[in-house]
């Protein structure tokens, strides 16, 4: 199966099933002599982790990150650093009854067309449950990022028709910590929390959207053409399972516009007075933030009974029936900050590696 490799010179390769006896990773071209601090990456994990909150899936896994290569003495050591983290909660038989069902908006029937079978325990490879290892991953470049003072920060900023103001300052991680939906306005958080709960009572999902900033890019990072950094940032952003949009700056609001408005003015040393290109441009950063946000849809699994297909083509009925989230994007936070800090990272190395 291809496509389980992202990056170029830093490339995280990742395996295993959502219901298999681990999922894993290896992170390769990671530079040495990084302090590994093993809290911080359990801490990102702890944030994706299921069963943290009565408006996430309860399935419950400690998701505890094992170290197996690429560390010595709490550094790295520039070898592949190579990571497991055990599922300790797969309920198998729950998807017993979907064995020769295809389910609506689910990757069921494009596996089983592409390859001829397909896991259905939970999703097999197709699950969520994979984004771990990018977290994993993106912390770990996280930690070697700040030693440059580059930092990302991402938090909800929509669930259903309720909407956060466009942030003028970047929340600290408290704010965004404070509340289990993770938005860093407590009103707005209070609404959300209250449409979610309202939304699952139902047997129903709603969808939402992630922003996510990044502070402390230098300008010069990206190449143009085809591996532009804001191409780069959406197809990280888009490989996210639920994931339908990406916006970079001004996003879909541009198209409402003049050019006289949206233009963004210098001020002094790249400092621009507005940020509409969202710290990009020509693909390369300018030394702004970059400002990013990601749409999710709502959760494909819903606890109502919905008309599809078998194997066979027949008509039947789906059962609601698992442990899933009724809204995924509080979830997803740390998977959209990890994505941004491994496709940053990347670009900085090879930035790095044409000024060497």
């Amino acid at each position: 199966m291809a496509g389980n490799s992202f990056g170029k010179l830093l490339v995280l390769t990742t395996f295993g099933e959502s219901h298999g006896p681990a999922i894993g990773g290896v992170l390769d071209g990671f530079p040495p002599g990084v302090v590994i601090d093993l809290e911080e990456v359990q801490k990102a994990l702890d944030k994706r982790k299921p069963g943290q909150s009565s408006i996430t899936t309860q399935r419950k896994e400690s998701d505890q990150v094992e170290l197996l290569s690429g560390v010595f003495e709490g550094k790295s050591t520039g070898a592949p650093i190579g990571f497991l983290i055990r599922n300790e909660d797969a309920k198998s038989k729950d998807y017993s009854h979907i064995k020769d069902t295809y389910r609506p908006s689910h990757a069921d029937y494009a596996y089983d067309q592409k390859y001829g079978i397909r896991d259905y325990r939970g999703g097999g490879r197709s699950s969520a449950r994979e984004t771990a290892c990018r977290v994993v991953a993106g912390a770990l470049a996280g930690l070697w990022l700040k030693q440059h003072g580059i930092e990302v920060r991402a938090f909800v900023s929509q669930v259903g028709n309720v909407s956060l103001d466009k942030q003028l300052q970047i929340p600290s991680e408290n704010q965004v910590e404070a509340n289990m939906v993770r938005c860093p306005d407590p009103k707005i958080a209070a609404e959300m929390i209250a449409l979610i709960e309202q939304v699952k009572k139902a047997g129903d999902t709603v969808g939402g959207k992630v922003t996510c900033i990044a502070s402390g890019v230098p300008a010069g990072i990206g190449d143009p053409v085809f591996d532009k950094l804001h191409a780069d940032l959406a197809k990280a952003m888009m490989s996210i399972n639920a994931v339908k949009a990406f916006e970079i700056g001004s996003g879909v609001e541009a198209a409402k516009m003049l050019g006289s408005e949206h233009n963004d003015i210098f001020m002094q040393d790249g400092v621009t007075k507005t940020n509409y290109s969202g710290g990009i441009q020509g693909g390369i950063s300018n030394g702004n933030l970059i400002e990013c946000a990601v749409t999710f849809k709502p959760v494909a699994t819903i606890m109502l009974d919905q008309q599809s297909i078998d194997k066979e083509g027949n008509e039947t009925v789906v059962k609601g029936k698992g442990r899933h989230d009724p809204c995924v994007v509080p979830r997803a936070v740390p998977i959209v900050e990890a994505m941004m800090l491994l496709t940053i990272a990347d670009h900085f190395l090879r930035q790095k590696a044409i000024q060497a």
